[in-house]
């Protein structure tokens, strides 16, 4: 090879993907869920994070204490304001806590069309009280229309198919078909939150939209063995709006973000945040990668020269 084959860092840099994603979400002051931890999530799958929020959130990894949700017109100033300017490939969409704000999210999705939509329902917390009212839920189900994919946990899965929530994989893989066939988007199942030794996910799709004509693409895992889970669903969707970008595949994406988040859940005690369930550990394999990178250079550094 010629040093003319060799591309320049330049001509390197341009040709690197860089996603540019968007979280219109709640905060979390601690840093492990909402919009921070969909910057951190953005970031540590190769992507440039941009965040619009919709509540002001006081909570730690022990709950949430308060919450403070900002006039729908202020809302809409901060949507406006990014994408008149910056060129948004995908949208991660979290915390929509009123009518109001629900309405402000859709009326902008239709304006700005962005390619790609994951929408992840904040609709039940981890105590298992609604964190939305009946006409709010009602909203939410029509934003589903203008999502690509919607990545709710169980009890949320339950909410959006209106049946009780799923005991067996099974169970959650129908209500996740419902969905699909009613809304005509794409829905994760995730087996978190049943019981056992495995963890897994499956893309849900009733059109049949999978290599194959599949309208189920299932990914096999084991469950991480921590208490430290506090923003695992934020970090995942936001995760596959920033691969998806990359690889225009959603099953592509699932995979890859996947086993982003179960290093991050396996490296998640490290962090030692809070008294109550902490974070999961967002940049272990960056970390760890530059750890591995300072120790060789330190040892060719080291290396005598004849």
């Amino acid at each position: 090879m010629s040093p003319h084959d060799v591309p320049s860092p330049v001509t390197a840099a341009r040709a690197r993907v860089i996603p540019r994603v968007l979280s219109i979400a709640g905060t979390d002051p601690t840093g492990g869920a909402g919009i921070q931890a969909d910057l951190k999530s953005v970031s540590a799958n190769g992507g440039y994070g941009m965040a619009v929020v919709t509540a002001l959130v006081a909570q730690n990894t022990q709950g949430v204490r308060a919450v403070h949700v900002p006039p729908a017109s202020f809302l809409r100033e901060q949507l406006d304001a990014v994408s008149d300017d910056v060129v948004i490939d995908a949208v991660k969409i979290g915390m929509l806590s009123t009518v109001a704000v629900i309405d402000e999210v859709g009326a902008w999705l239709r304006r700005a069309r962005p390619p790609i939509v994951v929408l992840d329902p904040v609709m039940v917390a981890t105590s298992g009280d609604r964190l939305l009212d009946e006409p709010a839920e009602s909203a939410l189900r029509d934003l589903l229309a203008l999502a690509h994919i919607v990545t709710p946990n169980l009890p949320e899965l339950a909410v959006l198919a209106e049946a009780p929530e799923a005991t067996t994989w099974a169970d959650a893989l129908a209500q996740a078909m419902a969905v699909s066939a009613a809304h005509r988007v794409i829905v994760l199942a995730k087996g978190g939150h049943l019981g056992g030794d495995a963890s897994p996910d499956a893309l849900v799709d009733a059109a049949g939209s999978f290599s194959g004509g599949r309208t189920v693409a299932q990914i096999a895992a084991q469950r991480v063995t921590t208490s430290n889970t506090h923003g695992t669903g934020c970090s995942l969707s936001s995760a596959i709006a920033t691969q998806q970008v990359l690889h225009g595949d959603w099953e592509r994406s699932l995979a890859a973000a996947k086993a982003w988040v179960t290093d991050s859940l396996r490296h998640a005690d490290e962090l030692r945040v809070g008294r109550g369930n902490g974070p999961i550990h967002h940049f272990a394999a960056l970390w760890a990668a530059a750890d591995a990178s300072a120790t060789r250079t330190t040892v060719v550094k080291g290396m005598p020269v004849d």
